[in-house]
This record gives C-alpha cells, structure tokens and sequence, in this order.
C-alpha cells in the first residue's frame, strides 16, 4: 500500500525485495546492517504485528520506520501503546523530507490505532539528530530515566557504556 507520494517522495509498506535494498544501501554507506532484521520484519508485517514502511526518492530505496504494535520491551509495553522503532534514512537522502514524511505517515498509522505512540532514542552524540527531531515533534521523555540493553537501569549502578544500548525513552500523545 502507497501512504505518501508527494514531490518524488513515497512512503509504502515493505516490500518482498526491501530487505536486500536495505542492506545494500545501508552498507555502502558504512552501516553495518543485518539482512536478517529486515527479513524479520517484512515477516512481521505479513502476521499483523507490526507495520513495516519504506520511503522511495524518486524509485530509490531512501529509508524505513517500523510501528510495533505490541512492544515486548521498554516502559510503555504493558500499556497499548505503539512503539516506533528503526527509523532511519540513508545519509544521502538526509534533509529532504523523508525523515518527515516517514514519521508523518507512522504517526498518522499510529493514531488511527492508539492515542499515543512511543521510541527510545539513544544517548550518545550520534543520535543528536534524532533527539532534536523527536523533541520537535513533540516527543516527551517519559520520566524512567535511562535504560540499558532492554532495562531501566537503576540510580547509582554503575557498569554502562554510552554506545547504542543506552536510551530514554520518550512518548508522543495525539490529540482527539
């Protein structure tokens, strides 16, 4: 199905051949992908447990989002709120509108099935990015503080490392 298709910009569900674009795109860039994440995905969607979009530019693989529908981790999981998870867009399509018209149209999905959504966003400066974004759209941290390799990590333990385990996670409500 075709969400968005504006200004060579079009937002879809993922398609049989996506998880191969995806690798392929994303290691050329020097991401280092797991072909098997993106399968399991497209395998997810096809069962309802998630929806799984990709954006094209111009007929070329440019990013993906993913809504899970009933999260298995993080603060909100017991809740019946969504989580977005993997939102990415290839460096070479960055600052665009792909970024936006990805989490328009999850949100858009989202809202149609929940009254908010939620994300978890790491902490290290290479999310600087996506932190600012999520906060611009009107994403809020949800008060448990950070979390580390799937846990709320508790107040003065030590033994973390700042790499992509470490999160806040955040929770965006949409307006009825």
């Amino acid at each position: 199905m075709i969400y968005y298709n504006i200004g060579g910009i079009t937002v879809r569900d993922l398609e049989p051949d996506d998880p191969k674009k995806i690798f392929d795109a994303q290691t050329a860039q020097g991401w280092h992908p797991d072909i098997k994440v993106y399968e399991k995905r497209l395998s997810d969607a096809k069962e309802g447990k998630i929806t799984a979009l990709a954006a094209d530019l111009d007929g070329c693989y440019a990013g993906h989002v993913n809504i899970f529908w009933h999260p298995k981790y993080g603060p909100f999981r017991d809740d019946g709120i969504p989580m977005i998870v993997d939102f990415a867009v290839l460096e070479k399509y960055q600052r665009r509108g792909i970024g936006r018209a990805l989490m328009d149209t999850a949100e858009d999905i989202a809202a149609n099935r929940a009254d908010a959504v939620c994300l978890a966003v790491g902490m290290h400066s290479g999310y600087g990015a996506a932190q600012r974004l999520y906060i611009k759209r009107g994403y809020i941290p949800d008060g448990s503080g950070i979390w580390y390799d799937g846990r709320q990590w508790p107040q003065y333990e030590g033994g973390i490392v700042n790499d992509d385990e470490l999160m806040i996670w955040l929770k965006k409500e949409f307006r009825r």
